[in-house]
């Protein structure tokens, strides 16, 4: 059986497996190591080649082999897709991939995406957004992030970075600050446990407030109700700009309350100003924790090739 070994870089950890061309994580093959902000490129890359390392070991002899490595990983990409300098890892920068992997699958292909295209293209392949020819899958967690499925294709982007999702403003922005204007500086799980605490709110994380949310603590309440709302003003203007028909919704703050998705939903039916935008669909992403790693393998799998530099301008 061909296999990809698909690998996850987040910025707390650096998960890796074995893949099989239907989605499946073949059993035992599925490892994970901390990572974290104090990362240098040199204990980056001993992390990555022994987690990818140990996941390619459980290719069993006759029965898989490796066909090439899917990475995703927290952006931006530099050089078509062949480095990345993660922002939650500042000692990192223009880190190239493939001869960190290269001892765990030698010879084979390499393909590098942002995590959230390979969450898109997991969901558009096998999950919530499957046969859906307009559509974005959405991450709400630690931070904001996703991916964008138009003419039913991922899109990539001039450098591979499209789908920053979270960087759309829904509040006025700050000269000084316009980051604190963004969806994900609004409605992420720290900013809103963040924006409860000084108000008042006790709690000390989302499971904290997940727990007061479900006992209708008011400022729980509120504080969901601002997140949920937040992302809804955000989908409402995906929708105008790219026509959409469907947005699905991942990751763990998503889940601090049963109604999210519905709250996330009403928000963005409120808020649209096209007709048409009225119509969006917010549901919950499938795939879960799997998706990471389901996407990354079909960057190979699947033919989804990393962005092609740029050529250089004439004169240059």
């Amino acid at each position: 059986m061909e296999v990809a070994l698909a690998v996850d870089i987040g910025g707390t950890k650096v998960d890796a497996a074995l893949v099989d061309g239907a989605g499946g994580i073949v059993p035992g093959s599925r490892h994970r190591e901390a990572t974290g902000a104090g990362q240098t490129s040199a204990t980056f890359s001993t992390v990555l080649a022994s987690v990818c390392g140990r996941a390619a070991d459980a290719a069993a002899p006759g029965s898989h082999r490796i066909v090439g490595v899917g990475i995703g990983a927290a952006g931006p990409l530099l050089r078509g897709g062949t480095s990345i300098s993660p922002l939650n890892m500042p000692g990192i920068r223009d880190f190239a991939l493939a001869p960190a992997v290269a001892s765990a699958a030698p010879g084979a292909p390499v393909r590098v995406a942002l995590d959230g295209t390979c969450i898109t293209l997991a969901e558009h392949r096998f999950g919530a957004l499957r046969g859906v020819r307009n559509g974005i899958a959405m991450v709400v967690s630690t931070g904001i992030g996703g991916g964008i499925v138009l003419d039913g294709r991922i899109v990539l982007g001039n450098a591979g970075n499209a789908g920053h999702v979270g960087q759309v403003w829904v509040r006025r922005p700050d000269p000084a600050d316009p980051v604190r204007a963004t969806v994900e500086a609004v409605a992420a799980g720290p900013a809103t446990v963040r924006w409860a605490n000084e108000r008042g709110w006790p709690g000390a994380d989302g499971r904290a407030l997940a727990v007061d949310y479900a006992a209708r603590h008011p400022l729980a309440v509120e504080a969901v109700h601002r997140s949920a709302s937040a992302v809804g003003h955000a989908i409402a203007a995906y929708a105008a700009l790219l026509d959409l028909e469907v947005v699905a919704i991942g990751g763990g703050f998503a889940r601090v309350a049963r109604d999210y998705v519905e709250l996330v939903e009403a928000a963005a039916h409120e808020l649209a100003v096209l007709p048409a935008a009225r119509g969006i669909r917010v549901v919950r992403a499938a795939l879960g924790d799997d998706a990471p790693l389901v996407g990354a393998a079909m960057l190979v799998l699947a033919g989804v090739g990393e962005p092609q530099p740029q050529a250089p301008a004439a004169g240059g």
